[in-house]
């Protein structure tokens, strides 16, 4: 029978899932996680598991809350401070059936361990200081990502990119503030009295930084959360054939019937290294059907409220009224692309029409595939990626408030050296960006937006 133990803060976890997999691991972290660890699993070598060094993978016996054997599988630890949490910690690494996670863990629990909350080991890696606040949202970051500058701006901001553009600032606010409080405070003392040029050019400095992040932040929103995008056009255009090729399967029904398509159909897309959250809609036409009448609808409320529309014609016919519906449709969007489809048919559209109406034109065969890295060019000439490392492109609100709010006060800070006002409102203005930064990285974050943000990962991260 196992023992038991004070582990009240000893938690648990599958990292892995519930699915079967090639490999299924399960994490603990906390005071105990070693000795609750060596409860349930036994290495071959015939050592106790607290006796193995860390960070070397051990081969050894898992059992169940019996005592009876669970799996053959690998165990490696980690002693407080230098783990992923700054506790001790141990992971298991088993064969990825659910049902031996499911047991191994639940053997786990019978030891002392507790279920781990959503987010909870990289929470204890933030409050014990093993990284920043803007390095514990990047991990769940990188497991949302969706594309290559995505994947890449996570790791940068994983490895403390945003903590390093801002940290020389935050230091150099500390040396300001603590320079005006001395002069303040102690009067009497030997201290140098305020020299507004040497502040004055930290200020700037600082400035012009803290823009050039927040500058990125545009391109940012994109990264994270894509672009929003309809395809429009009439009947038979081949919306549905475009978003088929797009996709690389065959997601939409594609018939000769005119009105097959009528809904929106949904689907994300990576185009000129950028994710289209893009949706095929109905065609464009007058119709008595109510139910394609709601389609049709649907389609021009989809246009409207994308970044990005791709106008569908088919170039094999001329332009018809049903065509001057795409193109009303597509002008409420910031950004249009005229779409001539059909290109291994005989062309009989006249662009000149059409030319005023949209940013580019291209020509394509949805059917052939042809004309598709044309396409994929113009999206990424008009969602360009900043000249900035990875890492340093913003991609989270909560850190582009932060920076925002404190160059607005380096800002106030610097109008009022400039206006010779009374060296307290610069203290405060310094003070404020001070605090913004401390939010940004943690410092002086509040519980309440800490528990928000810990509460988007998944369970065992």
């Amino acid at each position: 029978m196992f023992g038991t133990f004070n582990t009240s803060n000893t938690i648990a976890a599958i990292a892995t899932g519930n699915v079967i997999s090639a490999i299924g691991i399960i994490r603990l972290s906390g005071n105990d996680a070693i000795d609750i660890a060596s409860s349930v699993f036994h290495p071959s070598s015939g050592k106790s598991l607290t006796e193995i060094p860390d960070r070397m993978l051990v081969l050894g016996i898992l059992n169940d809350a019996k005592g009876e054997v669970l799996d053959h599988c690998l165990c490696t630890i980690s002693r407080a401070p230098n783990s992923y949490t700054g506790e001790n910690t141990a992971e298991l690494q088993c064969h990825g059936s659910p049902t031996v996670l499911r047991l191994a863990l639940e053997a786990l629990f019978e030891c002392g361990a507790r279920q781990a909350l959503a987010g909870e080991f990289t929470k204890r890696a933030f409050l014990n200081g093993r990284m920043d606040l803007t390095q514990a949202e990047a991990v769940i970051d990188l497991i949302d990502s969706e594309t290559d500058e995505a994947t890449k701006n996570a790791a940068g901001q994983l490895g403390g990119a945003i903590l390093r553009r801002t940290d020389g600032i935050y230091c150099e606010l500390v040396d300001i503030i603590s320079h005006y409080h001395a002069v303040l405070d102690y009067p009497d003392e030997d201290i140098d009295e305020f020299r507004i040029e040497s502040y004055m050019e930290t200020l700037f400095k600082a400035r012009a930084e803290l823009k050039s992040l927040l500058d990125t932040f545009e391109r940012g929103k994109v990264m994270k959360s894509g672009v929003k995008a309809a395809i429009v056009g009439r009947p038979n255009a081949g919306k549905s054939s475009l978003l088929n090729a797009l996709l690389g399967f065959e997601r939409a029904i594609v018939t000769e019937i005119p009105g097959t398509t009528r809904d929106t159909i949904e689907e994300c897309v990576t185009l000129g290294g950028v994710k289209l959250r893009l949706v095929d809609t109905a065609g464009l036409r007058g119709t008595n059907d109510p139910i394609e009448k709601i389609g049709v609808d649907r389609a021009f409320l989809a246009a409207s409220s994308s970044e990005l529309v791709l106008a569908v014609f088919d170039g094999s016919e001329e332009l018809s009224s049903e065509d001057e519906e795409a193109i009303q449709a597509a002008k409420g969007a910031k950004h249009r692309i005229a779409v001539i489809n059909k290109s291994d048919l005989s062309q009989k559209l006249d662009l000149n029409h059409i030319k005023t109406s949209f940013d580019t034109i291209l020509t394509v065969s949805a059917l052939d595939k042809t004309g598709l890295e044309a396409l994929d060019k113009e999206v990424s000439l008009l969602f360009p990626i900043p000249d900035a490392p990875a890492g340093e492109i913003v991609t989270n609100s909560r850190h582009a408030d932060a920076v925002g709010r404190a160059l607005t006060s380096i800002d106030e800070a610097i109008s009022a050296l400039k206006s010779g006002t009374t060296p307290d409102i610069v203290l405060t203005e310094a003070e404020n960006a001070l605090s913004a930064l401390g939010e940004l990285t943690g410092k002086t974050v509040r519980e309440d937006v800490t528990m928000r943000i810990f509460e988007r990962f998944c369970v065992g991260k």
